[in-house]
């Protein structure tokens, strides 16, 4: 039973939708202004936040996975991915890395914050680990969670999420107007 199906028990899919919620965006090309701009609206209506921005290291297309992790409590930015150097191939997400990152937003949740912010539901996620405890953990301290979900992850975000996730579009208004809904 996902995380999501557990925390039904206790509230109602409306409510469950309000607060998980995935900015869908195509395969390849992270939405880094529509979160951008999901954080300063946030921030504007004076929420909380906990979690990670992620930004990008280099623009080169041989280098589109070299990004860092802003931590949104701290402004600490780390890596989470090896450098296998140019012209390597593959995922090279670092799995210890992913989980120091995961356990410093843990420490940040204890102050309840209003939204939790997390980069991508990516390939650890869909395999059944990587950020998903983070989320379960979130959802039963009852704390509003985004996530980006690219394209070819939807269905395995369907699948953990079931019908109480709100899927939202990069369209920063659309991401705007459900961060208002969240005050």
């Amino acid at each position: 039973m996902s995380a999501v199906h557990s925390a039904q028990a206790s509230e109602g899919s409306s409510s469950l939708a309000r607060r998980l919620a995935a900015i869908v965006y195509t395969d390849n090309a992270y939405p880094d202004a529509a979160f951008a701009a999901l954080v300063e609206r946030c921030r504007s209506l004076g929420l909380s936040l906990a979690g990670v921005l992620q930004r990008r290291v280099s623009e080169a297309p041989d280098r589109r996975c070299d990004v860092l992790l802003e931590d949104l409590s701290s402004g600490h930015c780390s890596s989470i991915f090896e450098d296998r150097g140019a012209g390597a191939s593959g995922c090279r997400l670092d799995e210890a890395a992913l989980s120091e990152a995961a356990a410093r937003i843990e420490g940040n949740m204890e102050d309840r914050p209003d939204l939790l912010v997390l980069n991508k539901f990516g390939k650890a996620e869909c395999s059944g680990g990587g950020l998903l405890d983070l989320i379960a953990s979130a959802m039963d301290r009852k704390i509003t969670v985004v996530i980006g979900v690219p394209k070819g992850n939807l269905q395995a975000w369907r699948d953990f999420a079931g019908d109480f996730s709100v899927e939202l579009s990069e369209d920063i208004s659309e991401i705007e107007k459900w961060a208002g809904s969240l005050k």
